[in-house]
């Protein structure tokens, strides 16, 4: 198991979102959460990603219960085991396709030469050996998602976590991008936890878990 929540609460306000979410991750299957806007799934994946905290509930990530770490090891916790791939791509406009993938590997401390060798190794699989220089202005969508994805590798993370991936893709790009996750399970055991309202993207998860009044409906 390289997840666990456990009655997972949270409010904002008055306004409660999140009533008690339980959810296991096993490693290397692909879960997709869907559920109607608002239903509250982009907080449970930020929570459950460590970029926000619950109210109250445990979350034990590769065996650590992450809400007992403090701030300073919570952010090297996640760094290095946990991946973020959005909607909207965040690439630092100023760097190149290859400085961007770097940049988790170089906050890792890891020595530049093996960061870059990686990161170079990640974007030839991810089909983009000939645009290591490039900015993301000169990139496509999709080749600026795939960017996002090996930047969201770089560290091989027992985990990452997905909102809305292909949200800002066209279609052909999204079904490049639904095979691309496919093949990094298949061939690496990647874990993905994925977000999402595309429902070809929901179908080819291992699992499908629905946002209900907040809760998660499914197995």
């Amino acid at each position: 198991m390289v997840l666990k929540a456990d009655n997972i609460h949270k409010s904002y306000g008055a306004l409660e979102i999140l009533k008690g979410v339980n959810v296991e991750i096993r490693r290397g299957e692909i879960v997709s959460i869907v559920g109607r806007s608002g239903a509250g799934k982009s907080t449970l994946l930020h929570i459950l990603g460590t970029l926000d905290s619950a109210d109250t509930g445990e979350l034990t990530i590769n065996d650590t219960a992450v809400r007992s770490l403090k701030t300073t090891r919570l952010a090297a916790f996640r760094n290095r085991h946990i991946g973020f791939v959005f909607q909207f791509h965040h690439l630092l406009p100023e760097f190149t396709a290859l400085e961007n993938v770097c940049i988790p590997g170089f906050i890792q401390k890891t020595p530049e030469s093996a960061v870059r060798k990686r990161a170079a190794e990640l974007l030839d699989y991810l089909g983009l050996s000939e645009r290591l220089t490039h900015k993301p202005t000169e990139l496509s969508g999709g080749e600026q998602q795939r960017v996002a994805v090996a930047r969201a590798l770089i560290n091989q993370p027992a985990l990452i976590f997905a909102d809305e991936p292909t949200g800002n893709l066209d279609t052909a790009a999204s079904q490049d991008l639904h095979r691309l996750i496919r093949q990094l399970r298949d061939e690496y055991g990647q874990t993905f936890v994925i977000v999402t309202h595309n429902q070809e993207l929901a179908d080819l998860s291992d699992r499908r878990l629905e946002m209900r009044d907040g809760l998660l409906i499914g197995s």
